[in-house]
């Protein structure tokens, strides 16, 4: 099957799942494709690879050359500067989602943070989680850390302008879209699922909103110890 064109524009729900704004983009190896969640209006299904060819051994989706992280600054949980690239840790897995959102980012961290537990504390050690939010209108610092403490408090959150984030997301073909208002007066926003992992300015490895805690896991361990070689 053909590989898209990361350039792509392409806004068709096969590009994302409910949750912010900002161009859609394809990414190389990958249909980002919106992860099935009735509570955002969503019915696509989960993100699927499209190719697996010299994938090296990962259960994840190996992305060769693999993309380059925008330094781009943001603001951490705590009020602090943040960067992607100022990490002195092994590995970086980062999830762009939103704390409102009613199902598919609860399972998302859920993956992640199931995966997260399986690793040794030598290895544990190494990974910083990072939520970047694609809803900094309402996901404050504060909201960031009470949410994310409902998985591990190890875990850290990220937010800033829109554009920023949209600058930090785009080389990564993260999408992320203001979607439709809500009876109840709030509002969904569109945004890709897929989680990365990121070392050393790159994120060479994507994982679809179905891989499994152990196989996330499996490749969060080899990711470290090769980071360490």
């Amino acid at each position: 099957m053909p590989v898209a064109d990361p350039r792509s524009t392409d806004r068709s729900p096969a590009a994302r799942h409910r949750a912010g704004r900002g161009p859609a983009r394809w990414l190389p190896m990958l249909a980002v494709v919106g992860l099935a969640a009735a509570g955002c209006g969503s019915t696509d299904p989960a993100v699927t690879d499209v190719q697996r060819q010299n994938n090296h051994g990962y259960h994840g989706t190996y992305v060769a050359p693999p993309y380059d992280v925008p330094a781009v600054r943001l603001t951490d949980d705590g009020g602090r500067p943040f960067t992607l690239a100022s990490d002195d840790r092994a590995v970086d897995v980062v999830f762009f989602g939103y704390t409102n959102c009613p199902d598919v980012c609860q399972v998302v961290m859920s993956t992640i943070t199931s995966a997260y537990l399986r690793l040794p504390e030598s290895e544990r050690s190494r990974v910083r989680v990072v939520f970047v939010t694609t809803d900094p209108a309402r996901d404050t610092g504060s909201v960031l850390a009470d949410y994310l403490a409902r998985f591990d408090t190890h875990f850290l959150g990220a937010t800033g302008p829109i554009d920023a984030i949209d600058r930090l997301g785009k080389p990564l073909g993260v999408y992320v879209k203001k979607g439709q208002r809500l009876p109840s007066g709030g509002y969904e926003v569109d945004h890709t699922t897929a989680v990365y992992g990121v070392t050393g300015g790159t994120a060479p490895l994507v994982w679809s909103g179905s891989t499994s805690p152990k196989d996330m896991a499996e490749d969060l361990s080899r990711l470290v110890k090769e980071s360490a070689a």
